[in-house]
């Protein structure tokens, strides 16, 4: 494992984590700190959702793109199973315009362009926020489509509490984490390791077309990793917080050529690291300083026919300064700096691999009576495509105390990547260093209220993106921005409880339409235009028990909507169950795929069927 700017890593010691929010998944009232920045919002406007710590345990999920599929607005494509190249569209954008934070640290490929969420181990995750609807204006590239920030687990209260939690399942599957956190009056800390291996299944599926590039093997998967955080709130107002997480993985993959020539035992050995600390202090009354340092990295090394094939090692470090200035009980200001550098090494030789970015950002939050006001502006200099200009404006208005009408507009954009302007030209690819960012505008309506049968919401957006970065043409392909898109939806989430049943459901409804000259009026590839999702829970005493029925409409492999690349639609049914032996001692049994259905989420590419699994918790109270 390489090792961080040391001078970073100095910095990474002085910290303040201000993500101290708890909320229950979908209520209306929890305060989202990732759509503001800010550790208190005046104003609550954008669409968001919550996933904490009792949710993962309460549905069993194994993985972070497990939790995130029934969320609104989310969809989930993976190249079979377990432990694969997992891409997250949400409303409609790709998994590279939107933007993954983990405890305020921006991760993710700079060579490809998208995070690696399958490989985030989920036992060390505290809760996850879910923002959706542009934000670059506060966080600058990629936070086109929304923003996911991933908060690792944080020790609180008094005294030292472990936790354990062993697993078995399907396919040789078993996985172990292990942790202590705790704290006093004014420190904190969580340690944790987590441990995950399967058998997997075979990811890719028998071609007519190419039968000599089958392989009938089971790809594998592990995963190890370990996380650490703490912090401490000193007498003087000053306080500091740290973050570190680290992956490492192995997983095998279908390479083989059409001829099965090449391309055979496949596998690709990687690491994560992401490390972070913030420090807040107040120098006047009325004025919160922040600082951040983060350093993250994403290295993988790809092996084929008993050999080295290729290397990507990607870094990232980051530095920011923010002050919030309250300017009355109801007004806060906030006026930001964020520093950026990205840094490529890999077998392939680019033509440049680094470059620095600076980002300048303000924002007002203002609460008049039943108002709410939001409103940004951002500029983002960058060292390959010069300045960017984004900016948000957001009201809301409470009908009643339980009912809330919110309107919002934004401008967003998303940065080419080192693989889409460099890319080592050959007969086959080729970057493009004349590409410009891709830039959208983006409208949003949204209600919400509560009720005596419990809380709901409802969304109607319009996202028009221009410059859509494309790969084309032949010998060689290479990007071009030539292509736009407009995508339209309506999300509803509501929640309630019904003959003692804990009900919550989700209906997404999309209209992702690819406006490009060739492909005018056609549905943009691997989006579904309806999604719906409904968990159900309940209670006998010591007992749990719970289902969840997840359900994707038909969709299409590429941009053409050829009828051969058409993706059936499909549904699923999870069954779980739980016992907690005592308040500390738990077990829980969970059936995911129930009818083991078959079904592609990109094409070619298997999904697990059937599974059963099996687990063991304590948590020290």
């Amino acid at each position: 494992m390489s090792k961080p700017d040391l001078r970073l890593a100095a910095c990474a010691l002085l910290s303040l984590s201000p993500f101290a929010v708890q909320a229950n998944s979908l209520n209306l009232d929890q305060q989202v700190v990732t759509a503001t920045r800010t550790t208190t919002p005046l104003v609550a406007i954008a669409s968001s959702s919550v996933i904490t710590r009792d949710d993962i345990e309460r549905t069993q999920a194994s993985t972070v793109p497990d939790v995130l599929r029934g969320l609104a607005g989310v969809q989930i494509v993976s190249n079979g199973g377990r432990g694969k190249s997992t891409s997250l569209y949400l409303r409609g954008s790709t998994e590279k315009q939107v933007l993954v934070l983990i405890d305020g640290i921006k991760v993710g490929s700079a060579t490809s362009g998208a995070a690696a969420l399958q490989d985030i181990p989920l036992a060390l995750v505290e809760r996850i926020e879910v923002v959706r609807g542009p934000r670059s204006s506060l966080y600058g590239s990629e936070a086109l489509g929304g923003v996911i920030q991933v908060f690792t687990r944080r020790g609180a209260g008094q005294g030292f509490k472990p936790y354990l939690a062993l697993g078995a399942g399907s396919r040789s599957s078993y996985s172990g984490s292990a942790g202590l956190a705790g704290g006093g009056d004014n420190g904190w800390f969580s340690l944790g390791v987590s441990s995950e291996d399967t058998d997997g299944i075979n990811a890719r599926a028998y071609r007519p077309s190419a039968p000599k590039a089958y392989e009938a093997d089971a790809d594998g998967y592990r995963n190890l990793s370990g996380s650490l955080r703490g912090g401490y709130r000193f007498g003087n107002g000053l306080e500091l917080d740290g973050s570190w997480l680290q992956s490492s993985i192995h997983s095998d993959q279908d390479l083989r050529s059409s001829s099965g020539k090449s391309g055979r035992y496949g596998y690709a050995d990687g690491e994560q690291q992401v490390l972070g600390g913030r420090a807040r202090f107040s120098p006047l009354e009325p004025w919160a300083v922040t600082l951040q340092a983060g350093h993250s990295e994403e290295r993988t090394d790809n092996f084929r026919d008993d050999d080295f094939y290729s290397r990507f090692d990607t870094e990232r470090d980051s530095l920011g300064w923010q002050n919030d200035f309250r300017l009355t009980e109801d007004q806060l200001l906030t006026l930001g700096y964020d520093y950026q550098q990205d840094r490529i090494d890999t077998s392939d030789d680019y033509a440049e691999d680094s470059r620095d970015n600076h980002g300048y950002y303000a924002q007002y939050q203002l609460r008049l009576g039943r108002h709410g006001l939001s409103a940004g502006l951002r500029r983002d200099d960058n060292q390959q495509f010069g300045q960017h200009d984004t900016g948000n404006l957001g009201w809301s208005y409470d009908l009643s105390d339980s009912l809330t009408l919110s309107a919002a507009y934004g401008t967003a954009f998303r940065a080419p990547t080192f693989n889409d302007l460099y890319y080592p030209a050959s007969a086959s690819t080729a970057g493009n260093p004349d590409l410009q960012p891709e830039e959208s505008e983006n409208y949003e309506l949204g209600l919400r209220g509560l009720a005596g049968w419990g809380e709901w919401s409802v969304s109607a957006f319009e996202n028009q993106i221009d410059d859509l970065i494309v790969w084309a043409g032949r010998s060689p392909m290479r990007p071009e921005n030539v292509e736009s898109a407009r995508i339209r939806g309506l999300e509803s989430m509501v929640r309630s409880q019904v003959a003692d049943w804990d009900l919550a459901a989700t209906l997404t409804l999309l209209d992702p339409q690819d406006r490009s000259a060739e492909n005018h009026g056609h549905q943009l590839a691997r989006r579904a235009k309806r999604t719906f999702n409904l968990d159900a829970d309940r209670r006998f005493g010591d007992f749990g028990v719970g289902a969840t029925l997840f359900a994707a409409s038909q969709r299409f492999d590429d941009a053409s909507n050829d009828e051969d690349s058409r993706l059936p639609g499909y549904a699923l049914v999870d069954l779980r169950g739980e016992y907690h032996i005592d308040a500390e001692w738990q077990v829980q049994a969970k059936v995911s795929n129930l009818f083991d259905r078959d079904y592609e989420t990109a094409q070619t590419y298997e999904q697990p069927g059937r599974a059963f699994y099996l687990t063991l918790r304590y948590q020290a109270l």
